[in-house]
């Protein structure tokens, strides 16, 4: 079962790979990952897709903690928005651009880029629906594909945020004197 965690941690270099070093170092593979900074610029949130049963995810989760520039880690519930991004070239010509663009659109996909014998889509959603528009295409020629990982929020109220964690005497990445 794939399971969504959202790690806040502290904005600068070198944490990421912190983050990924652990997964390796424990032998767990991560599914996806995506990276950004927050709205708070001293913060960056990680959206961390894992494979695994309730066990694993808490072990990871546990470490995770463990480290010094991880602020809060949460596990993202089953009532979310999860969302991918991908962009996939596709040999489109005369003869069979009109049919491609029938199964953009039945997607809700866009069109991002044209040339005489491409097409550059871009598409948004869930794992699933990306996936299912990529199976629709490769009988058209794809050439080239990049997809993001999943990012995710809990719907309604519910928010994973660094002001609900004591950080030490920390704000906003400086040290309270």
């Amino acid at each position: 079962m794939k399971h969504v965690l959202a790690v806040l941690v502290e904005n600068h270099p070198g944490v990421l790979s912190k983050v990924s070093g652990l997964f390796s170092r424990r032998g767990f593979n991560i599914y996806s990952l995506a990276v950004c900074v927050t709205e708070d610029p001293s913060i960056s949130r990680i959206t961390i897709v894992v494979e695994g049963d309730e066990y694993t995810v808490e072990q990871v989760t546990k470490q995770l903690n463990k480290l010094i520039d991880v602020i809060k880690v949460s596990k993202i519930g089953h009532d979310s928005v999860t969302r991918e991004l991908a962009l996939i070239k596709v040999r489109a010509d005369s003869e069979n651009r009109h049919q491609i663009i029938q199964i953009i659109n039945i997607f809700r996909a866009q069109i991002v880029d044209v040339a005489r014998d491409y097409l550059i889509v871009e598409i948004t959603g869930d794992s699933e629906k990306i996936t299912a528009l990529v199976d629709m295409l490769k009988d058209y020629d794809i050439k080239e594909m990049v997809r993001t990982g999943a990012i995710a929020l809990d719907r309604g109220s519910k928010m994973i945020k660094y002001e609900d964690v004591d950080r030490g005497g920390y704000q906003n990445g400086c040290n309270v004197l």
